[in-house]
Order: C-alpha cells, then structure tokens, then sequence
C-alpha cells in the first residue's frame, strides 16, 4: 500500500519517490560533507544567538537605531530563533523546517539592518558585503531544504528513505 506522506512530513524530510516515476539522477551520496556543511552553518547561529544573549543591551541599541519596535522583547526572539534553528541544523533534526525558518528570519533581518542602497561611502560597501555574505548564507540553508540533513542526522535516524 502506497504512503501518502503529509504535508508536514514532505517539508520536513522531502518527497518521496512515488511508484512510476522517470528513474532518479543518481548522485554519490556525501554524508560526511553534509556533517561538516551543517555544523559550520549552526555554528554560525548559535554563536550568534549566544552574542545577542551576552550583549543584550548593545544588540537592543543596534536595534533601537534600525527602528525596530519591542526591540528589548526582539532581540530575546531572534536570539532563541538562531540558538534553536542552529541545534536544529546541527543535530540534524527536523532540518527542513529549521532551515525554512531561519530563511525567513535572515531575509527579514538583512533587509532590515543591510539596507545599503540608501546608504553611500564606505559604510554602503560594508552594509553590501553583509547583505551578499546573508545572500550567501541563505543559498547554504536552501541547499539544506532541497537535500536534508543527510546520513548523520537525526532526521535519517528518525524516517528512511522510501525503497524503490
């Protein structure tokens, strides 16, 4: 009997082939570079998050200077959405959506703080490299939801793959 996997379950751990497909590329699996990938791309997050819990009020006054209101309720939100999207990616559990949030969250923060094309001189090169550096980050985190986290993981521990 077919699965019909759930909505939640194709964002989460991807779809799975279905009996008829055209025969899939096949690629060659590379488990430990998926490891080093998701531990270099959390590592920057819970360092991150950690930073904003450290310095709480110097992140609230970077945010107070962007405009952003509740910034002393904001900067507790972003600092838990990186820690935790960071151990999501690290371990490998429920990467998918973990990489999807933290998605969303850098597009909304990098738009926000790295706005340099209002900017001239060389603050507006500095706010360009953050804004291409972000661009960067986040094509690493769609590379995460298009492949998974991969055989070290938790995601791989909790669902195998479909057998063709």
């Amino acid at each position: 009997m077919p699965m019909n996997p759930s909505v939640a379950e194709r964002i989460t751990f991807g779809h799975p082939a279905a009996a008829g497909e055209v025969a899939p590329i096949r690629v060659a699996p590379r488990p430990g570079s998926a490891l080093v990938a998701r531990i270099l791309i959390a590592a920057l997050f819970i360092m991150s998050g950690l930073a904003k819990l450290i310095d709480t009020s110097g992140t609230v006054d970077h945010m107070v200077k962007a405009d952003i209101p509740f910034s002393n309720i904001f900067v507790y939100v972003a600092a838990f959405a990186e820690i935790l999207g960071g151990i999501a990616i690290l371990s490998g559990f429920l990467t998918r959506l973990a990489g999807i949030g933290l998605i969303v969250y850098l597009i909304v923060a990098t738009l926000t703080f790295h706005h340099f094309w209002t900017l001239s001189g060389p603050e507006q090169q500095a706010q360009m490299i953050n804004f291409m550096k972000n661009l960067a980050i986040i094509g690493g985190l769609f590379m995460l939801v298009a492949n998974g986290a991969g055989l070290y993981s938790l995601d791989a521990k909790i669902r195998r793959p479909v057998e063709p």
